[in-house]
């Protein structure tokens, strides 16, 4: 059986130094994530998400971004989910990509806000047939008797919407507007590379080196 804590790993495939990086995290990233896909990293689109309830208990899912730009990074999910009503209560969240193939990780944190009707509206009509039905048949993160639950509501909402689903009332997009941003490269001898950007009140990144 083996020992988990004698399982290592040597990182040395890049670095990561000030000069070489981006002054804008969102500039950064945008290399990282087409650098990923590039690589064809498995899902590179998939991040953790944490949040965390009135009762200051942190909970993390993953879910996978649909958009990024100057305004904040955007998923789409279900707003009564616990993620949903997490964020209902307390709208900072954190996010963290893992590029496990390239040695390196993104974490982002910032203010949740919901995305505009119009965009949600946009983005679950580009969505499969399927996937659209989905989003009523699932009651996300609510206990159901067993699998037939959600067959049963699949048939139902897809026999009443045939092939036009209007996007549910419970659903769509979160954005969330980043105030914090650090990029993590594995380095030998575990000197890894940590550059964190920090959001100043003049609207510039503060770019800082961070020991691992």
């Amino acid at each position: 059986m083996t020992n988990i804590a004698d399982l290592r790993k040597s990182y040395e495939r890049a670095e990561l130094s000030e000069d070489a990086s981006h002054a804008d995290p969102l500039q950064q990233f945008a290399q990282w994530l087409q650098e990923a896909i590039a690589a064809q990293v498995p899902e590179p689109n998939a991040m953790t998400l944490a949040t965390v309830d009135h009762q200051l208990r942190p909970s993390t899912r993953v879910v996978l971004i649909k958009g990024y730009d100057a305004r904040g990074i955007v998923w789409y999910t279900n707003y009564d989910s616990r993620k949903g009503q997490d964020l209902a209560g307390n709208p900072y969240a954190a996010l963290q990509f893992h590029w496990v193939e390239l040695e390196r990780t993104v974490r982002i944190e910032g203010r949740v806000e919901k995305t505009s009707a119009e965009e949600s509206d946009a983005y679950f009509h580009s969505r499969p047939l399927d996937s659209r039905i989905g989003a009523w048949a699932s009651p996300q993160s609510q206990v159901i008797a067993n699998r037939g639950v959600l067959v049963a509501n699949a048939a139902k909402y897809g026999a009443q919407f045939l092939l036009k689903p209007p996007r549910p009332p419970h659903w769509g997009g979160y954005r969330l507007v980043p105030d914090s941003w650090q990029f993590w490269q594995g380095r030998k001898s575990r000197l890894h590379d940590r550059l964190r950007y920090t959001a100043g009140d003049d609207g510039q990144w503060l770019r800082e080196r961070l020991a691992p």
